[in-house]
């Protein structure tokens, strides 16, 4: 079952508001942390006891923490990757490995005595999860995360972050990834344009970069990277993640009919298996309506991302909702322009398969 996380940074918050805010994620079915040691490695002797209590009022909640750590910090601590008895006391759930070792660490590191799981650096590509299942790993104590990026346009090309999953998937492996949104009061680094792991994701609502990275099919779980988050980022966050079906946003023309608006808005839409490339067709609608009338109406030239229905003069055609792909004529002026996908959810376009359902809400 895939997870939704939250992030806390022990350094930058007391445990008041910590606290706070593990159980409001928790109500709302979060059920993963993540945080990090990494911005505290000169000296984290001072915040270890931070770490620990909070770390041990998410477990108290069922809230599983993943720790972030990298070699730094194992030489601050004079550990070796062979003794995981001061992680264990930190009582986390899964230790992220930054920037990881040679492989052979990471593999011998998953049959710790104490049931951590290792989760390793997706972004690090090349053959890095290979070579760790090359040296024996016990996949049942492995996950892999990919980094998020604060700085805008270093986070990873779309076709490099679902490529590098992909390896993990191939493997059987969890994996998950970062989103964010601007409600985030803070996060580890002093430097945040929004803490995402794809760059595509930057300039997007989190409800969009949710639905986004569960269309790749190969992340499991997802983090709000920023700590903090409004109450109202969670909710939605939580409502799209839990989501069974795609949604997108519709922006409608002022002049749309009522009947226009229950077509779109009233069922579950379905993408027609024999699709052309030029739109989604869901064809269920006009049995449904068949009967109505459909005067025509604003029957401009259509455009990627217009809702169209088709009016009485679209014969057998007539109620069919379709979600234009490509720009093109409209020929006959049998298609009523209603409405649009709103800008930032046109990229979930290319991600909807056919025969998949999906849900048309209105744009607020």
């Amino acid at each position: 079952m895939s997870e939704l996380g939250i992030s806390i940074y022990p350094s930058k918050s007391s445990f008041q508001e910590m606290a706070a805010y593990l159980d409001q994620a928790a109500s709302l079915g979060y059920t993963r942390i993540f945080t990090s040691m990494l911005e505290v490695a000169d000296n984290p002797d001072e915040t270890v006891q931070a770490f620990k209590a909070i770390i041990a009022h998410g477990n108290a909640l069922g809230m599983r923490t993943s720790l972030d750590v990298n070699p730094k910090l194992f030489q601050a601590l004079n550990l070796g990757y062979e003794d995981m008895s001061f992680f264990a006391d930190l009582g986390i759930w899964s230790l992220r490995l930054d920037e990881g070792f040679r492989g052979y660490e990471e593999a011998m590191m998953t049959h710790n005595p104490y049931g951590i799981i290792i989760e390793t650096n997706i972004s690090r590509g090349q053959h890095y999860i290979d070579l760790i299942m090359d040296f024996g790993a016990n996949k049942d104590r492995l996950i892999g995360s990919h980094n998020f990026y604060p700085q805008a346009y270093t986070g990873l090309d779309l076709d490099y972050f679902v490529e590098t999953a992909a390896k993990y998937k191939a493997y059987n492996l969890r994996t998950a990834a970062f989103v964010d949104t601007a409600s985030g009061k803070f996060g580890p680094w002093p430097l945040s344009d929004l803490m995402v792991s794809s760059e595509v994701q930057r300039n997007l609502p989190l409800t969009t970069q949710i639905q986004l990275l569960k269309a790749t099919g190969v992340i499991d779980d997802l983090f709000i990277s920023s700590s903090l988050v409004d109450l109202d980022d969670l909710k939605a966050a939580a409502a799209s993640f839990f989501g069974t079906m795609p949604e997108l946003q519709v922006q409608f023309r002022e002049d749309t009919s009522a009947l226009e608006k229950a077509i779109c808005l009233d069922n579950i839409q379905l993408y027609r298996g024999d699709y052309s490339g030029y739109m989604i067709r869901s064809s269920q609608t006009r049995v449904k309506y068949r009967n109505e009338v459909v005067p025509a109406a604003n029957t401009a030239a259509i455009q990627r991302g217009d809702i169209l229905i088709g009016n009485d003069q679209a014969g057998q055609y007539k109620a069919e909702l379709q979600v234009a792909l490509k720009d093109r004529p409209n020929l006959g002026e049998r298609q009523n322009v209603i409405g649009h996908i709103r800008e930032a959810d046109l990229i979930l376009l290319d991600w909807i398969q056919p025969w998949q359902s999906f849900r048309l809400v209105e744009d607020k």
